[in-house]
This record gives structure tokens, C-alpha cells and sequence, in this order.
């Protein structure tokens, strides 16, 4: 909706407000027209519920507003005698339209001086819960929300299973753009596995002010732009999804507004200097480990490497024996001249109380060499490691392209170890435009500023007009995961809007182990082993990441042993 069209709506919602209500202002002692001035007659309405003017404020935040309708149409009726429970479902199955009813059709007399007080349990209950998830709400919408990593692209700086507190004050932030959506979810309701939210209408995007902006080197949380996926995991037709309700990514900023990025032999150079990574960042790149010993599956587990596959080899498989290891296997193999079965699982193996319960004769096999992303102080250990021959570092060769890689153009020979250089655009600057280009910058003109473009012959042409030049409407981000080689990120599908930036992680205030299983998918909560020196950790900084747990334990502690002493002394 453009700012005509919402200004329409807002004057038909007051012309319905005035309609149904008007005859009950006068009834409160108030003027008929005081019902029909916008904000002003919010303010009147409060006044006649005996409730707080600042309620009006929530009743103008998206979201918030929504839940604060229904509130306000209960609070009013009630405010005229109308206290019944069926009258009460009535107003909110009719969305307040009952009120019309009250205002024409009944003889009430305003309760001046009615308490607020809930008259049952059951009615303090609902109030208590409808106002947490108010402040809920207003909490997730516009200051903290909470994340789960759920998959590697930053291993080892972020792991599979960190929970985030993510912060949207940081950056400023971004107000709902879908105004009509279910609170505290994202785009699916639990559950019932449907659409949380209405495409339309939709406000404008617009961001509140910020203490920051993305700085080099961030870790930020973004709404990923190629987003059209409806389920993840699921093969179906992609869907057109609303900025705000697209899914939520997070990668760390290497390239800024107005940058020249390039990608060399794996690293980033920017502006023609190599990126310097904060302390706290682990960045891991492919490696394979050679040892004519065989390279032990122990040591690799040894030195924190959990992603590299083990492979067991075992004779037969009874039934039992075949469901008890399903849930660690990867794959299978059973077409060995030898008739051996060979087992596939990821780092983690098959766990060794399965083994001994299920009688499993199991070997596992230890290859010569072994594939596996490593940071650099896994590389320097086992490069220090008599048992290893050799740590070789695997890089894509210039000129040989890659799959899935931005842009989708076959004039573009790069590959996620080599690639550009690129610019980042910048808001306001304005870049030649032709066809060796217009690959790279296409989805941003089209998509994310909203232009009709298309080429005829050599020629370019924007919304219907001839053009040689582009200035770009907003700033872009290059968002890269630390998991280098197993990233799907900036290098896959390009820039990320400023529009598409949700916050910042802060902290983690919890870590599972054992997150997801062989297959991507989350496990049972009872199967996760919770990573102690991770527990409340700071993200983002210069320095080596700083666990804050045992702080919180020794204030939660004050705060109860305080809490026991002043109830005794209260009590003596």
C-alpha cells in the first residue's frame, strides 16, 4: 500500500470508529464529534474506559495494535453494563462490530467509575496473560528476540545449537512491515504448520533510530532475500513472501556499502587489503589430512573436529540392530565384493553403549586421507602431530565456476574461492549500466527497488525509458558465513538490503550439543547435551568469546539467599 492508499484506510477505520460509537460518547457526557478527530478521539475513548492514555500509543504500533482491538472492544461495552460472557464473544467474533448494536439499538448508561478489577479467577487469568503477551510481543518485536543456529554456516564461531539473544536496538529497529500477523511467531503457526500472517496490507518499511550501524566484521541477522520457501525440506512451489516474514539468516558483514570486495585462493579482500577477522572469529576452510597410518577418527574428534564422516564395515544386520543405528546413519553401502555392509555417519559415529547393547560387530574403518574443514589452530596441531603426514588446504582453481553461484550468468567464471571484484552498492551512487553489469545488479534494480527492467538488443531499458546509468536507492551488505567452504551465503545469492537487516546476536544465553541428527533435523530435546563453556558467551567483539555463567549463577544465588533472609526477618 503507497501513503495515498493507507491514508484512505485510516480515514475509513475512523468513520467506522465514529459510526459505532458516537451515541456512546454522548452517553459518557462527551461531545458526539469527539469521536470522529483521529488519535484525539483514542485519547476521549481511554478516558471513558478508565483506562491509561498511553494505551493509545499501543494501539498505533503494528502488532501490538492487534492484540490491544480486542482488549479495548471488551473494556468498552463493559464500560456500558455489558459484562456477560455471551456478549463479550460477541464483540470479539463480530471484531467489535456489536458495538454498532450497543450504540443504536440499547438503552445503557455509562459506568463512570467501574472497577477494573477481574470479578472471577478465570477473568484475572485471561487479563494477566493477554498483558504478557503485550509486553511479550513489544519485547520481541522492537528490543531482544531469541535465535536458534541451526545449521553450520559459522562453525566454529557460532555452533549448530547456540540459542541468541538477538538485539534490534542496536542497528534501530525495523518496524513490522505485515500488519496482520500472529504475535511471537514468524511466518508458520506451531502446530498447524500454516501461513501466520496476511500479505495484506502492508506499511512501508521504516527503521527507528539505532546507537550503531553494521560495522565491518559484525555478525548480523538478516531476512534472507532469496527467500520463497514456504516449507523448509519440502519440495513445493516457492511463494512471494513479505520482507519481515522472510526467514532469518545470520552470517557475519564483510563487505560494506560502497565497497570493492573480492574473494582470493578462499579470503576476502576489500578495497584491495586482506579482511581482518576479530579474535573472537573461528573461520574454518577445507582441508584434507593425510597419514599413511590412517588418520584416527579419535584424533580428529580430539581436536574439536565434528564435521567428517565415519565409515564403519560390519557383516549382517538383524532387524533390531538395523533401527537401533538408523537414526546416526547418513548412507549405506552393501554392494562390497566381500559382503560387507558399510555404515556412513557423521562425525559423531554411533554412540558405544548402542553398540555394546545391540551386539553390533562393528570396524571402522580409517582412511589415508580424510577431507574436513579446519581453523587454523586445528591445522597447526596436527601439522605438529607425528601420526600425520600432511595437512593440504583445498582451493578452486581461477576460471573454474561454480554451481549455485551468484551471479546466475555464465559470463562469470567464479567459484566460492575465487571471486570479483564486485562493488557493493552504496545509496545514492549511481554506477554505468550495460550488459556485462547488468548481471550483477539485476535482482537489486528489479526486486529490491522495484523497477520494471528489460533489454532490447544492446539496449537497456528502465521502466520503458532508454538508460545508461543506475543510482541505487538504499545501501546493500556482503554477508559470508565463517564455515568458509560450507556456506550458503552473499557468494550464492548476492547482496542483502538494508531493508532485509533484522539485529545483532549479543549473546548465548544456551548451547546444546547434539543439536540435529545425521539427517538436518532437530532431535528430541532429552538427546541434547548442553556445551557448559558456551553458556552465557558474548558474540561479537575483538577479543577470545567471555562466558559470563558463573556470574549469573552467583547474583541468581544472592538474589535467592536475599530474598530467604528478608522473608524471615519480615516474618520475626
Amino acid at each position: 500500500m503507497n501513503g495515498t492508499q493507507w491514508i484512505i484506510f485510516i480515514l475509513i477505520v475512523q468513520i467506522i470508529h465514529f459510526l459505532g460509537t458516537w451515541k456512546l460518547y454522548v452517553r459518557a457526557g462527551r461531545k458526539a464529534w469527539e469521536a470522529a478527530i483521529p488519535i484525539y478521539n483514542a485519547v476521549i475513548l481511554m478516558q471513558i474506559i478508565n483506562r491509561p492514555k498511553w494505551w493509545v500509543i499501543l494501539l498505533f504500533i503494528p502488532i501490538i495494535n492487534l492484540l490491544m482491538f480486542p482488549v479495548i472492544w471488551v473494556e468498552t461495552i463493559r464500560s456500558f453494563g455489558r459484562n456477560g460472557r455471551l456478549e463479550t464473544w460477541l464483540v470479539l467474533l463480530t471484531l467489535g462490530f456489536y458495538i454498532y448494536y450497543i450504540n443504536y439499538a440499547l438503552d445503557v448508561d455509562h459506568i463512570k467509575d467501574r472497577s477494573l478489577q477481574p470479578k472471577t479467577a478465570t477473568g484475572e487469568w485471561v487479563s494477566s496473560i493477554v498483558f504478557a503477551i503485550v509486553a511479550a510481543t513489544l519485547v520481541h518485536t522492537y528490543f531482544i528476540q531469541p535465535y536458534v543456529i541451526p545449521t553450520g554456516s559459522l562453525e566454529r564461531t557460532l555452533r549448530v545449537g547456540d540459542f541468541l539473544f538477538v538485539s534490534k536496538f542496536h542497528y534501530g529497529a525495523r518496524t513490522p512491515m505485515t500488519t496482520v500477523a500472529a504475535p511471537m511467531v514468524h511466518d508458520t503457526l506451531p502446530i498447524l504448520g500454516v501461513r501466520s500472517y496476511l500479505n495484506k496490507p502492508q506499511l512501508p518499511y521504516f527503521r527507528l533510530p539505532g546507537f550503531t550501524k553494521v560495522d565491518r566484521n559484525d555478525i548480523v541477522v538478516f531476512s534472507w532475500p532469496a527467500d520463497t520457501v514456504r516449507v523448509f525440506f519440502k519440495k513445493e512451489k516457492g511463494v512471494k513472501k513479505p520482507i519481515d516474514k522472510k526467514s532469518n539468516y545470520v552470517k557475519r558483514c564483510v563487505g560494506l556499502p560502497g565497497d570493492s570486495l573480492e574473494i582470493s585462493d578462499g579470503y576476502v579482500f576489500v578495497n584491495g587489503k586482506q579482511l581482518e577477522l576479530p579474535g573472537s572469529a573461528k573461520p574454518q576452510y577445507d582441508y584434507i589430512i593425510y597419514s599413511s597410518k590412517g588418520v584416527s577418527s579419535r584424533l580428529l574428534k580430539k581436536i574439536g573436529v565434528n564435521d567428517f564422516t565415519r565409515v564403519y564395515s560390519t557383516k549382517n544386520l538383524n532387524q533390531e540392530q538395523a533401527n537401533a543405528i538408523n537414526p546416526y546413519i547418513m548412507g549405506y553401502n552393501q554392494g562390497n565384493a566381500n559382503g560387507l555392509i558399510k555404515l556412513y555417519t557423521k562425525g559423531e559415529g554411533i554412540p558405544p553403549n548402542v553398540i555394546k547393547k545391540y551386539r553390533l560387530a562393528l570396524t571402522e574403518e580409517t582412511d589415508r586421507q580424510r577431507p574436513a574443514p579446519l581453523t587454523d589452530e586445528m591445522v597447526s596441531i596436527l601439522r605438529k602431530d607425528t601420526s600425520i603426514d600432511s595437512v593440504v588446504r583445498q582451493i578452486i582453481p581461477k576460471g573454474k565456476r561454480g554451481v549455485n553461484l551468484f551471479p546466475q550468468n555464465p559470463d562469470y567464471q567464479w567459484n566460492y574461492s575465487q571471486m570479483g571484484p564486485i562493488y557493493i552498492p552504496k545509496a545514492g551512487t549511481t554506477i554505468p549500466l550495460n550488459l556485462k553489469v547488468l548481471p550483477l545488479y539485476k535482482k537489486i534494480i528489479r526486486d529490491y527497488e522495484g523497477n520494471d527492467i528489460s533489454v532490447n538488443g544492446n539496449q537497456i531499458n528502465l521502466n520503458g525509458e532508454p538508460v545508461d546509468s543506475y543510482t541505487f536507492k538504499q545501501d546493500y551488505y556482503w554477508m559470508m558465513g565463517d564455515n568458509r567452504d560450507h556456506s550458503e551465503d552473499s557468494r550464492a545469492w548476492g547482496y542483502v538490503p538494508e531493508n532485509h537487516i533484522v539485529g545483532t546476536p549479543i549473546f548465548v544465553w544456551m548451547s546444546f550439543d547434539n543439536f540435529t541428527n545425521s539427517s538436518g533435523s532437530t532431535n528430541k530435546p532429552w538427546q541434547w547435551r548442553p556445551r557448559w563453556d558456551r553458556i552465557f558467551t558474548t558474540v561479537n567483539g575483538d577479543g577470545q568469546p567471555r562466558s559470563y555463567f558463573k556470574y549469573f549463577l552467583i547474583l541468581l544465588g544472592a538474589y535467592f539467599i536475599g530474598n530467604w533472609f528478608w522473608k524471615r526477618k519480615r516474618h520475626n
